[in-house]
């Protein structure tokens, strides 16, 4: 066979490949769709604990305790598990794998139809194949920001419950049932959980792992020193809203003041990787000389370590932990 036969198989196996593998994520199973017949049949929406519960029974996505196919190919999965745990991601593991498999030889497939040098044709599959893990990411910082934007209103709502003569696990499905978003679904969980018997101690650490930033370990600690020597728990959970509360006025006055100096470092970071794309899509043989010489290449890996170096360096300046 011929280069374009060649080219055009590869390219067809890729994009069968990922259509397959959206398709298969974003399919309905059976039981989800009984489930909604179900529903539209008896006339009640599921409520927000019953969702809590599905998500108590759900199997994890990984099983770390029968995983060895995945650890040949993990390095650390332990890590990936919990990251999956904490973006809420619903599809299993295998389906989102298959995703990254599909999106890697895509862009491998696209290196070649396009003819990019044969140096990066690896760099262009890997950025591909690693855009589900930035998803996740993404996913994962954007429901933290959700449970923590409510998070005052939430402790508050705990503190306001006390008051009114309610346990803590009562103030917690209140905030289950009154409240939207994770920050609904993280309680409603450890309502659930320690109705079920966990002790209410190990299942607000588990949120704690799940949503693991410093304002929650704050609440959680507290529970936890509260329900070991006593106290108003009430007093201790408003002072904690209060204190969120300030530390995200904080934030937003630091954001404010170190703008520009993100706005620079994105346009300084990004401007020789895209001249670099640019030159080579447009004038290659001006730009060749980069990575069919020995002196280029080495001018190259100078410039990506010199490029990272960059980035740090703003990072570290702009980067300001309140």
């Amino acid at each position: 066979m011929d280069d374009p036969q060649i080219i055009a198989i590869v390219v067809g196996i890729a994009v069968i490949t990922l259509i397959s593998g959206l398709s298969l994520v974003f399919a309905r199973s059976t039981e989800t769709q009984a489930e909604q017949r179900l529903q539209d049949l008896t006339g009640k929406p599921k409520s927000k604990i019953d969702a809590a519960s599905g998500m108590l029974l759900r199997p994890p996505a990984i099983d770390l305790s029968n995983s060895d196919f995945w650890s040949r190919w993990l390095p650390n999965l332990e890590n990936l598990s919990r990251l999956y745990e904490q973006a809420d991601v619903s599809f299993p593991f295998r389906r989102f794998m298959f995703i990254v498999a599909g999106l890697t030889l895509l862009g491998a497939a696209l290196g070649i139809v396009f003819k990019i040098p044969i140096v990066l044709v690896p760099v262009g599959a890997a950025f591909l194949g690693v855009l589900p893990f930035m998803w996740l990411l993404q996913r994962k910082r954007k429901r933290i920001k959700k449970f923590l934007d409510s998070m005052p209103q939430a402790v508050e709502l705990i503190g306001r419950a006390l008051r009114a003569g309610h346990g803590l696990a009562s103030g917690m499905h209140l905030v289950a049932e009154e409240m939207k978003g994770p920050i609904a679904d993280e309680f409603g969980r450890v309502f659930e959980e320690q109705n079920l018997g966990v002790p209410i101690e190990m299942a607000l650490r588990g949120m704690a792992d799940r949503i693991p930033t410093m304002d929650v370990r704050f609440f959680v600690i507290a529970v936890i020193i509260q329900r070991a020597t006593g106290g108003d728990l009430a007093e201790v959970l408003d002072k904690i809203g209060k204190l969120i509360r300030q530390r995200f006025e904080l934030q937003g006055h630091v954001r404010a003041l170190t703008a520009e100096g993100r706005l620079s470092g994105v346009v300084l970071l990004a401007l020789p990787p895209g001249l670099l794309m640019f030159l080579t899509f447009s004038n290659y043989n001006y730009i060749s000389v980069l990575f069919n010489t020995p002196v280029g290449t080495k001018m190259l890996m100078i410039t990506a370590g010199l490029q990272l170096l960059g980035a740090l360096s703003i990072k570290k300046i702009v980067a300001i932990k309140v």
